[in-house]
């Protein structure tokens, strides 16, 4: 029997797509963020808060991934910036072609941030380069503490981590000390922030973080 060897990396068809989109986004001195978490973490609250806060002073255009409806781009919508709805019928991740294919709907010269939201998983987002800038991975306080130590991928491969809806940690038993103490572990450069979508808790240090690294791209 013969045995074929295979160098090539499954995924460098995705990654020759994505260093392409990551070009396409420095050229237009654009700074991308892929945002990724679990099912019900609160990507889409926090990506309004966001609109809320910053769409006067920043301009945003959002890329929403799901496996069925529009519903996350109508909520996003409201919100009079330009966004488009990736449906990936079943699939559980998005991928850099998908993304490529979004972009037309985007005029890039008037956009100075990108927000792309994934599909909610915690496994498979984690190997798929879009182009982006930073990936940032979001928990809650309604999941386990542990979410580090079991997905430790998503948290390697991340350079922000947000743990959301920390208004509820007085009704669960999440070690948000123990949490923090877990993804660092994993990946000891992580950016933290603890915010709640709700109080708002928090989340003026995330738009200054998001507005400082809009203000570096521009620069560069």
């Amino acid at each position: 029997m013969k045995t074929i060897k295979i160098n090539k990396k499954i995924l460098s068809v995705n990654d020759q797509i994505a260093a392409e989109t990551r070009e396409k986004f420095r050229s237009h001195n654009l700074f991308s963020i892929n945002m990724m978490s679990s099912p019900g973490s609160g990507k889409t609250s926090l990506i309004e808060r966001t609109l809320e806060k910053l769409r006067n002073s920043l301009s945003i255009g959002v890329i929403v991934g799901d496996v069925q409806t529009e519903r996350d781009a109508r909520r996003i919508a409201r919100f009079q910036i330009p966004v488009k709805q990736i449906v990936t019928r079943g699939t559980c991740h998005l991928n850099a072609q998908m993304v490529k294919n979004a972009l037309s709907h985007f005029n890039m010269e008037n956009l100075n941030l990108m927000i792309i939201e994934n599909v909610g998983n915690l496994v498979c987002p984690s190997n798929y380069d879009l182009g982006e800038d930073l990936k940032v991975t979001m928990i809650s306080v309604t999941e386990g503490d542990d979410k580090p130590l079991k997905y430790p991928a998503m948290f390697r491969v991340s350079s922000v981590l947000i743990i959301n809806k920390v208004d509820l940690l007085p009704y669960t038993d999440f070690d948000l000390e123990q949490c923090g103490k877990y993804a660092l572990r994993i990946n000891p450069k992580l950016k933290l922030f603890f915010t709640s979508c709700t109080t708002k808790e928090g989340l003026e240090q995330w738009y200054q973080w998001l507005q400082e690294q809009t203000q570096r791209r521009k620069k560069e």
